[in-house]
Order: C-alpha cells, then structure tokens, then sequence
C-alpha cells in the first residue's frame, strides 16, 4: 500500500525512470513564471518545467529552464507561479 503523497517512479516508454510525485503542483512541459527575487539574478519571462526533483522538506523542487539562458535551474515550488501561457513557445 502507498503513502499519500509518496513518491513513486516507473518506467518511461524509452526505459528511462522517471519520478512521480502527488506532492508537485506543476507538471513536466507546463510554463511558469520565476517570482522575482533580490538573491538570485535570472531571465524575464516564461519558463518551462523540464524535471520534478525531489522535496526539499516540505517544498518540491523542479528542474526549469528559460529559452534566453543556456543554462536550467533548480527551483523551489515556492518560487514558482503557473504563468498565463498554457503552453511554454
């Protein structure tokens, strides 16, 4: 029997494990705004989530990335809004 809210992986159709989580908010592919913050310097505009990751206590994080930086970052769902696009362009 599973937890409420436990974590769980399965196998994707590539083979790959992916992690499914009933405690994040936002799906992979969906578009999100990073709420402004004075302790981290980061790109205007939408992003997209590219990974969940696991909690960091009560707090999920996720792998998102913005088309004008070439890097992801590694974000708490705290800092994260659902944007008003229903898809990441």
């Amino acid at each position: 029997m599973t937890q409420p809210g436990a974590r769980r992986t399965h196998r994707t159709d590539e083979g790959v494990s992916a992690m499914t989580d009933r405690t994040h908010k936002f799906r992979i592919g969906q578009s999100v705004d990073l709420i402004p913050s004075l302790s981290r310097s980061a790109a205007r505009g939408h992003y997209e989530i590219v990974s969940l990751r696991p909690t960091d206590g009560d707090n999920p994080q996720y792998r998102i990335k913005n088309r004008s930086e070439s890097h992801e970052r590694v974000v708490s769902e705290s800092d994260l809004i659902l944007s008003a696009h229903l898809k990441f362009d």
